[in-house]
């Protein structure tokens, strides 16, 4: 069974950055699709970035275009959203998830196994 664990979150300040990672135990993430989602107080999960099985393609939510860059390091089994400039509308728990699809989407319908979340708050 694969098991995902996320970890990396905490408070930072408007226009800081931090490094998401998401560990993967169990089977290989190679043959996985990884995606990044976060979920606000009071709104529903969305999709923030994911990255395909070959780590070739990546895709991004319009609001992180340019500031947040997903990757993947097979050797570690482990998947990262880095985010930098960050701004209090990215406050949210992070979630990472799997899908067993070579190719990504930015909808978590598509996703099969999720971690638990690690949670970034950005206040001054």
């Amino acid at each position: 069974q694969l098991q995902l664990v996320e970890s990396g979150g905490g408070l930072v300040q408007p226009g800081g950055s931090l490094r998401l990672s998401c560990v993967a135990s169990g089977y290989t993430l190679d043959v996985y699709a990884i995606g990044w989602f976060r979920q606000a107080p009071g709104k529903e999960r969305e999709g923030v970035s994911c990255i395909s099985s070959s780590g070739r393609s990546t895709h991004y939510e319009d609001s992180v275009k340019g500031r947040f860059t997903i990757s993947r390091d097979s050797a570690k089994n482990t998947v990262y959203l880095q985010m930098n400039r960050l701004i209090p509308e990215d406050t949210a728990i992070y979630y990472c998830a799997a899908a067993a699809r070579a190719m990504c989407v930015i909808s978590r319908y598509e996703y099969d196994y999720w971690g638990q979340g690690t949670q970034v708050t950005v206040s001054s």
